[in-house]
């Protein structure tokens, strides 16, 4: 793993992905049976053996991906972020018969508790012997949001003394930093450079004591070029903008075409809905053949896109796993 001083990122290609979704705020165990057959995505199963589990897969307002990436016959393993319990991400990698200790590396996309619920219990049980964080140093502040009305809510905030005890390599950086032999970017601090996404009205964060409007600098994502398709793009809550994401990731890389996107577009409540057209706008400039928007986007946004995008979009649920 390298720390990069620059945007002249040697991001190399890889052969094949597979994205699985440990947490997210969606679960229907039915979709196997309602669905046809697909090369590309694999619904987890309603039974197994024939039997039906005693015991199901749990959905939270939380995220947590579990990126495998293949290159040349060998895999490397990532997660993004790591849910809002201390249980869910566990329960479902248990669930799901994922070795946590092939896990080598883990990112925070963002400070906000429902990434950062059970990172101390995965961090523990990571064994490999170069395994990492990689989480922005804003992640650690102490943040609150006012709500309509003049109401103060106070987030947890996540202790970053308790995280060398982990015994996990600790990289906390605001710049982008390759991951898995240089099959990986996390994208570090994203560029805010279109005029609609503004980031999160009512947000504050404390800095040496003071609180200030919460720009959330530390929101970043991942980033994969896939061998013959493009840029995979990957987002936590895109609290930068799903389309700022993306263009930055274009921007490090060197990368034009983007295959896929997917993660949280920060579309609900009535502050966000609105940005929902100029997202779709942009979105048809940016062409990419899937589109997956997860957590963090509403019901109505996601139906949106899903009717305007019928051949790229698709339905993310919590044991899915993408093949791309």
């Amino acid at each position: 793993m390298n720390k990069l001083q620059n945007c002249n990122i040697a991001l190399q290609e890889v052969d094949r992905v597979e994205i699985t979704t440990i947490i997210d705020n969606y679960s229907d165990s039915t979709l196997q049976m309602s669905e046809p057959p697909s090369a590309m995505i694999k619904r987890a199963p309603m039974a197994i053996d024939g039997k039906v589990p005693s015991d199901t897969l749990m959905a939270e307002h939380g995220l947590s991906l579990l990126v495998k990436i293949f290159k040349n016959n060998k895999q490397y393993n990532v997660l993004l972020d790591a849910g809002w319990s201390d249980r869910g991400v566990l329960h479902n990698l248990k669930m799901l018969g994922i070795d946590i200790a092939k896990i080598e590396a883990l990112v925070i996309s963002h400070g906000h508790m429902d990434h950062f619920g059970a990172l101390l219990d995965v961090l523990k049980r990571m064994a490999s012997p170069n395994a990492a964080l990689i989480i922005h140093p804003d992640a650690f502040l102490r943040r609150s949001i006012s709500l309509p009305g003049g109401a103060m809510i106070t987030m947890p905030v996540l202790n970053k003394t308790s995280l060398p005890k982990t015994g996990v390599k600790i990289v906390i950086t605001k710049d982008p930093y390759l991951i898995a032999t240089d099959l990986v970017v996390s994208s570090g601090e994203v560029e805010r450079t279109t005029d609609f996404e503004k980031g999160m009205p009512g947000a504050f964060i404390e800095r040496e004591g003071k609180p200030e409007p919460d720009s959330i600098l530390d929101d970043q994502g991942l980033i994969i070029n896939l061998k013959g398709k493009g840029l995979i793009v990957i987002t936590g809550c895109a609290h930068s903008g799903i389309i700022n994401t993306v263009k930055y990731a274009q921007k490090i890389t060197g990368v034009d075409t983007v295959y896929a996107i997917m993660g949280g577009f920060h579309l609900t409540g009535p502050q966000f809905m609105p940005l929902t057209d100029r997202t779709i706008q942009e979105l048809r400039k940016l062409n990419p053949s899937v589109i997956i928007p997860m957590h963090c986007t509403c019901w109505a946004a996601a139906n949106r896109i899903a009717m305007e995008f019928p051949a790229q979009y698709r339905l993310n649920s919590v044991g899915t796993t993408f093949s791309f």
